[in-house]
């Protein structure tokens, strides 16, 4: 029996939260406004900052700092996009002006055994007419323009590493260092870090935001439940066959006690992105969700379109699926607020979070306008953006689901049957709040010389792939003598070796000979082992995945 939380380290609170004057960093630059992370919450909050100083004749300094070197790089969703945040921001734009690639047409939802899909009724939480689907990267860039033809500063290639902290409060973020070798000794391309000082400090970090998570340690800001995530695993095909409608599904190949499903959408006549997301509340320790992705191909729901065609891109990120009683109970602080994905506004029914994370820029950005306005960042008066969150539609929406994904850790068909009785009754059933651990303390079997699903995976180079050949296609260019980023527990068994080696699906961890080997480079920031095991800190600036159309 493994239970994660055994061997995973603490939070590297010392090199996460740093008082504002630390020696060690390179030059230094104030602006009124830095924002961590260039995804749809962060430049939703830029873009709405802008207009709303451009309305008011002010001029505000707004920088965005993002981690990849491009913008999109590091971008991933499935998507479909509810567009009710988009008309929120550009009121004068119509739908066809927006970064989409289609609006939703037909959808199926089917349940599958290993041989057969079986058509199921689309549940309420899931229908998606008026919608569109997206490439999550494509939006950012579109939005990235938006924000730097109103004069912010977006800023790529610059990784926030650390909060600059002030008594309690937030002074701005101190960038990662770059050009060090794998000892973390200076190169001759070396650069220090650098210090951005701010009146007030926007995280928009995306899925388990390290400075995020920094933050609600260090001023134990507590949630009703832990958060809980998953782990998607996604590629884009081109096709011979063209799709014209979206596709989810049910069942295998995910085990009884795993939740789960995958998702087939079309982009364009002969472009497809498909995928496979697993809940990280999952059992069997063996189980490896690359793996079973790859295997889910061979179906013939999905063989029929892939058949013929050829992978261009690959990739994986975890997706934050507590939902209502996992958001932190304030999501503000003194020069701070937490955005988006960061703050755990997803919810998992209805599979959307980019409108909740956009909205939540929107309702930042107005908070931040005032407070800036008034001379006044303290937490008292930032706490305007929780009370705006609070009474929108993104906690009424998460609120309505509370319990459907707590639902399902007793299995995939006593959780269907309640999840169907919370949609029937709007959540009043069960009436009271569903118990859940957090993902580390679940128990975890390892079953000696097993593999997920049954047979030893071999890919065959055509429909399935290997764990290698993804990293490869998501366009990693992390140069190999980088030095390690991820914190490995000391007392580490060969059992929970074996556990990270199954979990990260982009070979990060191998076992060989009893021990973990840890080919940091292949890293892609999915951040699936900071939720299990080893904990993923920011590393240098452009490194990991360079997704295009993900």
């Amino acid at each position: 029996m493994i239970v994660p939380a055994q061997y995973q380290p603490p939070l590297p609170l010392d090199r996460l939260i740093l008082q504002d004057g630390a020696p060690g960093a390179g030059d230094r630059m104030e602006l009124d406004v830095v924002i961590v992370g260039a995804g749809p919450a962060g430049l939703a909050a830029a873009i709405e900052l802008a207009q709303l100083a451009k309305r008011e004749g002010t001029e505000l300094s707004i920088g965005v700092l993002e981690k990849a070197a491009a913008l999109g790089e590091h971008s991933l969703s499935g998507a479909v996009v509810n567009p009710r945040a988009f008309r929120r921001l550009f009121p004068d734009l119509k739908d066809s002006d927006l970064p989409v690639r289609g609006a939703v047409e037909r959808e199926r939802v089917y349940l599958l055994t290993s041989r057969a899909a079986i058509p199921l009724p689309t549940p309420p939480t899931m229908r998606n007419r008026g919608n569109y689907v997206a490439s999550l990267c494509e939006i950012v860039r579109w939005l990235g323009g938006k924000a730097e033809a109103l004069g912010v500063n977006v800023f790529t290639g610059f990784p926030a590493a650390s909060l600059l902290v002030n008594g309690r409060g937030v002074a701005g973020v101190r960038t990662a260092a770059t050009g060090l070798d794998r000892d973390g000794k200076p190169l001759a391309s070396y650069l220090p870090p650098n210090d951005l000082t701010a009146r007030v400090t926007v995280l928009a970090e995306g899925t388990r935001g390290m400075l995020s998570q920094a933050y609600l340690e260090w001023e134990r800001v507590p949630s009703e439940s832990p958060q809980i995530f998953a782990l998607g695993v996604k590629e884009i095909w081109e096709t011979k066959r063209p799709l014209d409608t979206i596709v989810h599904t049910l069942g295998w190949p995910l085990p009884r006690d795993a939740f789960g499903g995958s998702f087939l959408y079309p982009l364009e006549p002969n472009l497809v992105a498909l995928g496979l997301v697993v809940g990280l509340d999952y059992r069997d320790a063996a189980l490896d969700a690359h793996v079973l992705f790859q295997q889910m191909k061979l179906h013939p729901l999905f063989r029929r379109y892939l058949e013929g065609g050829e992978l261009v891109e690959w990739g994986a990120k975890t997706i934050p699926e507590g939902g209502y009683y996992s958001v932190p109970a304030r999501r503000s602080g003194e020069g701070v607020v937490i955005l988006g994905d960061s703050a755990g506004f997803v919810d998992v029914p209805s599979l959307k979070g980019i409108h909740y994370a956009m909205q939540s820029g929107l309702f930042a950005a107005r908070a931040i306008f005032q407070a800036l306005k008034g001379g006044d960042t303290s937490a008292e008066r930032l706490a305007e953006y929780d009370r705006l969150v609070d009474s929108s539609f993104i906690v009424h929406d998460l609120y309505r689901t509370r319990n459907v994904r707590l639902a399902f850790k007793d299995g995939f068909f006593a959780g269907g049957v309640k999840a169907a009785l919370m949609t029937l009754t709007s959540g009043r059933f069960p009436g009271g709040k569903i118990e859940m651990p957090r993902d580390a303390d679940v128990e975890r079997t390892l079953t000696p010389g097993a593999s997920p699903g049954g047979e030893p995976f071999v890919p065959d180079g055509r429909l399935t792939f290997s764990k290698v050949d993804g990293v490869f296609k998501s366009g990693n260019a992390t140069r190999d003598t980088i030095p390690v980023h991820l914190v490995v527990g000391d007392n580490l068994t060969p059992e929970a070796a074996e556990l990270y080696a199954h979990l990260c699906p982009a070979g990060v961890y191998e076992v060989v000979g009893g021990t973990l080997r840890v080919n940091a480079p292949n890293c892609i920031d999915c951040k699936a082992t900071d939720v299990l095991g080893p904990r993923w800190t920011p590393r240098e600036g452009g490194s990991g995945p360079k997704y295009k159309r993900m």
